[in-house]
């Protein structure tokens, strides 16, 4: 039963809340969609990829039938690779702006896969800016293509893509986003913001379960990518190119998980699209943001970084905090939260999306603080280290 006071319930089968930026909460209509079985190859899964792969690219914001959609089986670390072995060229170069775990994933990809490429590196969150792009690339002709992710969820910053792309496309450059964690809540309209392609998930903001990732890239870009590929099943140009000719995947799709999706593409629909989804979770942000700041917690970034897929924040310093301990308690609770990345200072971080809502949010910040009292934890004040670290951040 969904009590008055607020729009979704709890979980039915009686699992925690998955407080992480995917996978995530899911509906049970969406749950529920994977119930009955597709033949891969048969007209009505056709169908349903059509449905998916038009409901994607309309959410990209193209109206000019410039861009084109393709979905990739695996996770979506399998689409970031395929994304990156296929649009850019072997003799290319990629600029990759690093501020955390999957800036440096990128480049560790590229370097598998033999692509040149370097790197800026901000470190653990500090964000990367649309001038020091720019002289970057100034500064190497032989760069091609600039990989920036969207979302840094290792510490929950918003990177300005928006003012990467402007510097990108004033060069004459070409930008590929990694949107894996923000597409569908946050922006990225293809008429403000300019790229070649992005990447995203199933199982991030539109509330899908694992299963698949997607690329969102001009046709123009697909048609010359052809022969890029290091993978055969990696190859983005020949799964559009096959999907283009016969409405097939090349190999066995996830039946399942397209089905869910596409429930979870309706329900994204029904909340209000990119706009309603986005600001369910910013409001599950604030929420949750000022209620862990009242029991004294402190954010890693300041507000203006702050994503709306997941927030990092201090540990206390009080010797009684373990995180296991707090991991524990909190999953007993109803509630999965996420270990910290940072590599400076101890951390913990708390996810926004999924199929919660801020009744739901301010229950986060209760069994928060029934957790610090059963600890025995007398405050949750940082350590001098973690704020002066913080300080240190791009205003």
């Amino acid at each position: 039963m969904t009590s008055p006071d607020r729009a979704f319930p709890d979980p039915r089968m009686g699992e925690p809340f998955l407080l992480t930026p995917g996978p995530l909460t899911t509906a049970y209509s969406v749950k529920e969609a994977m119930l009955k079985d597709w033949g891969s190859w048969d007209g009505d899964f056709r169908a349903m990829t059509k449905s998916l792969c038009d409901q994607l690219v309309a959410l990209a914001g193209d109206t000019k039938g410039e861009f084109a959609c393709v979905p990739m089986q695996g996770s979506g670390s399998f689409s970031v690779e395929a994304m990156l072995g296929t649009m850019v060229p072997r003799d290319g170069k990629v600029l990759v702006l690093a501020n955390g775990a999957y800036g440096l994933r990128a480049a560790e990809t590229l370097r598998v896969m033999g692509r040149a490429h370097t790197l800026i590196d901000k470190g653990d969150y500090l964000p990367p800016r649309g001038d020091e792009v720019g002289r970057a690339l100034d500064a190497d002709p032989a760069i091609t293509h600039v990989i920036a992710i969207h979302c840094e969820t290792s510490s929950g910053i918003l990177n300005p893509v928006a003012e990467i792309a402007e510097a990108v496309a004033a060069r004459g450059r070409k930008l590929l986003i990694d949107s894996m964690s923000a597409f569908g809540a946050v922006d990225l309209d293809v008429n403000r913001i300019r790229y070649e392609a992005m990447v995203s998930s199933a199982n991030k903001c539109i509330e899908g379960v694992p299963g698949f990732g997607f690329v969102i890239a001009r046709k123009t870009a697909l048609e010359a990518a052809r022969g890029n590929a290091h993978s055969l099943s990696l190859d983005v140009h020949a799964q559009w190119a096959a999907m283009v000719k016969t409405g097939q995947w090349r190999f066995t799709p996830p039946t399942h998980v397209v089905a869910a999706f596409l429930e979870a593409l309706r329900l994204h629909a029904v909340e209000g699209g990119v706009e309603g989804r986005g600001a369910r979770y910013a409001r599950n942000r604030d929420v949750m943001v000022q209620g862990m700041r009242e029991l004294g917690f402190e954010t890693l970034l300041a507000d203006r970084w702050l994503s709306p897929i997941i927030v990092t924040f201090f540990n206390p310093a009080d010797p009684n905090f373990v995180f296991s301990r707090f991991y524990d308690l909190m999953k007993a609770k109803g509630f999965i939260i996420y270990p910290g990345k940072l590599t400076v200072v101890d951390s913990f971080r708390v996810g926004c999306i999924g199929r919660m809502d801020e009744h739901i949010m301010r229950r986060v910040v209760k069994a928060a603080a029934e957790c610090l009292a059963e600890m025995g934890v007398a405050s949750a004040a940082p350590p001098a280290a973690a704020i002066a670290e913080r300080a240190k951040l791009a205003a």
